[in-house]
């Protein structure tokens, strides 16, 4: 006898394997910063009608892994980065985003130091390096995508140090500010930057100066660690 317990089964797997059957990729948008330029790492699409469009790194979750697991290893097979720290920002799932059938993406988002994490050259002729500045157009709804996460790296600049690992050890207040500026593509003030930076109680003098500069040498900072640390648990507001 078919009990109710029976029938709702075979009514979800029907479902499931019907009605409700959709994909679920993850789409990486990984920001460079070199310094002088915010970019963004990009590989061409080579499915119509987006054929030789920029497009975000991506790909299909497997149902053997977890969003964060297939969010690595579509870096890693698709660009050969390895070691990146991913957060992942939303959803997206405009039901004709896809050409196909139906896929929601989950976006993830980093900031690195370009020459700290080279691309592989197995992987060269597939991801390259865009300013963020000069992209356009983008395959499937990949810059609203690219413009989300961009918004949520610079609101987290202003809250926690997520950029500050890009600096060097020893770095100078002029490369603190450029980093602020290129990333949030703004202008700040000199003297109120640095007010707001001391008032966070977080720079150490250490006596030191740059050395080999064709300009006048910049006194030199590094950051106390446990002030750091404290921060990046609380938080701070930064407001630009």
């Amino acid at each position: 006898m078919i009990t109710n317990v029976d029938e709702n089964i075979n009514k979800w797997l029907s479902q499931i394997q019907n009605e409700h059957k959709t994909a679920i990729s993850v789409d990486c948008v990984i920001f460079g910063y070199d310094e002088e330029n915010l970019k963004v790492l990009t590989i061409k699409s080579d499915m119509p009608p987006f054929d030789g469009k920029y497009s975000l790194v991506g790909d299909l979750v497997t149902s053997h892994e977890t969003l964060g697991d297939a969010a690595s290893r579509i870096l890693k097979e698709r660009t050969g980065l390895d070691s990146v720290i991913l957060e992942q920002v939303q959803a997206f799932s405009t039901i004709d985003r896809h050409p196909l059938a139906r896929v929601i993406t989950i976006a993830y988002y980093s900031l690195i130091k370009i020459e700290n994490h080279q691309l592989d050259l197995a992987y060269s002729s597939y991801a390259e390096w865009q300013d963020v500045a000069c992209i356009g157009e983008m395959a499937f709804d990949h810059k609203e995508i690219l413009d989300t996460c961009l918004s949520r790296l610079r609101s987290h600049l202003l809250e926690k140090p997520v950029g500050f690992s890009l600096l060097p050890k020893k770095f100078s207040l002029r490369q603190l500010q450029q980093l602020y500026e290129v990333v949030l593509d703004i202008k700040i003030d000199k003297r109120n930057f640095r007010r707001k930076l001391n008032s966070l109680g977080i720079l150490v003098d250490i006596n030191e100066t740059q050395q080999d500069v064709t300009h006048r040498p910049a006194k030199l900072y590094t950051f106390d660690m446990e002030a750091y640390k404290a921060m990046g648990r609380k938080g701070f507001n930064l407001d630009m």
